[in-house]
């Protein structure tokens, strides 16, 4: 009788986190337009020079933005062999704009941890929300945390959807 009772207890409040939780999910991606980014994206990335703008080269990326805010990216630029993918957040900066920050873990072609990257960019969403531009930068880290050099990109992207 005690393990039936104890049973129907851990269902009930699991029922009652369930409920309790689901207003707020919604409320993070739903509040006007922040779930409007939600979705797998193609990004045409562009690294260029700082100073300049100058583009230095371009590549192809797959970023997947999810509800409650975090976020996987994954590149063409760089040897999957060599970086892990992108893990990061993402937010709702009003309007239609918002900001995601992600990062990565290096490594040389022996498979020898060499640091991390953490690319922040300021991202506008186009009113039929299937597509986005953005810019930002990439800060360099060694494996022992020191900043060795800070790089600026944009990107252009549009929704991965059917045709």
């Amino acid at each position: 009788m005690r393990r039936k009772t104890s049973v129907t207890a851990c269902i009930g409040l699991l029922i009652l986190f369930l409920t309790i939780g689901m207003p707020v999910s919604f409320a993070q991606s739903g509040n006007g337009l922040g779930g409007r980014l939600e979705g797998t994206w193609n990004v045409r990335v562009t690294i260029r020079n700082c100073v300049s703008g100058a583009e230095i080269r371009s590549f192809d990326s797959l970023t997947i933005f999810m509800a409650g805010g975090t976020m996987i990216d994954s590149t063409s630029g760089i040897p999957q062999a060599m970086k892990t993918p992108g893990q990061g957040i993402w937010e709702h900066a009003g309007g239609n704009s918002y900001r995601f920050k992600f990062k990565s873990f290096s490594f040389d072609a022996a498979g020898n941890f060499t640091g991390w990257t953490i690319i922040q960019h300021q991202a506008t969403l186009n009113s039929a929300a299937d597509a986005y531009i953005s810019a930002g930068t990439a800060n360099i880290y060694s494996p022992i945390g020191s900043l060795l050099a800070t790089g600026c990109s944009t990107t252009v992207a549009t929704r991965f959807a059917f045709d």
